[in-house]
């Protein structure tokens, strides 16, 4: 028998906590419902959730920081809730991590639509979506050290990258000569079922060029190959 999947909700909202609960319990989802960031952390010290429901506005620590906090130890799907309806929340949502979003308000269907997608994606996904052994990428001019998490330029300067960034990075590395089109990073990056208009993948490919320097009208290091994807222009080095 298949176990039920358990679903963890985080919104201030107490009736959006008790309808999206009961609309998934009723779809055959175990639902457990917290109001804050705090309540999410004890939440998540007692029981494994398959995926998150998290809230953008919540008092105190929002969505956003509450997602780079778990991207920094989890890959846990997220869905991100967010009232606000502009572009840019969307995308800095899916910058730090998250692998969906939807607007409120929405209907409970959609969102279990969502859960089911994102989950049937990700039943026969290792948790790890980079499937190379290696510690450390050396290419160009740079060096991604996996197990540390950090990017290191040969002038001995590190630079930040939020956790999907990491992911999208170290996935290329792991497969240095493929060319890999925007739907197959979409499921590498969290089994996300891709919308043809989606752009995340773009907009995180731009952040990386601008992180690694490259001229983002003629890229070097991540090329694009139109009508097909992005692959690695430059040697890539595992260890």
């Amino acid at each position: 028998m298949t176990e039920t999947r358990h679903i963890l909700i985080v919104d201030d909202d107490r009736e959006i906590r008790t309808l999206l609960g009961d609309f998934l319990q009723k779809n055959g989802y175990r639902a457990t419902a917290v109001a804050d960031g705090k309540a999410m952390r004890r939440a998540l010290e007692q029981n494994h959730f398959d995926l998150i429901v998290l809230d953008l506005m919540l008092p105190g620590e929002d969505g956003l920081k509450l997602t780079r906090e778990l991207r920094a130890h989890s890959q846990v799907p997220i869905i991100m809730l967010t009232a606000l309806g502009e572009e840019i929340d969307r995308v800095v949502g899916l910058e730090v991590g998250a692998d969906d979003y939807l607007s409120k308000p929405f209907s409970p269907r959609e969102l279990v639509g969502r859960v089911k997608a994102i989950l049937r994606r990700t039943a026969h996904m290792p948790r790890d979506p980079v499937q190379s052994t290696a510690a450390i990428y050396r290419f160009g001019d740079w060096q991604l050290d996996v197990t540390a998490r950090s990017l290191t330029h040969g002038d001995g300067s590190q630079h930040s990258l939020s956790g999907a960034e990491f992911r999208l990075l170290a996935i290329l590395l792991a497969h240095p000569t493929r060319v890999l089109s925007r739907s197959q990073l979409m499921e590498l990056l969290r089994g996300r079922d891709i919308d043809p208009f989606d752009r995340s993948v773009d907009v995180r490919i731009s952040r990386l060029r601008q992180v690694l320097r490259d001229d983002a009208r003629s890229p070097k290091i991540i090329k694009t190959v139109y009508g097909e994807g992005y692959v690695m222009g430059v040697p890539v080095e595992q260890e």
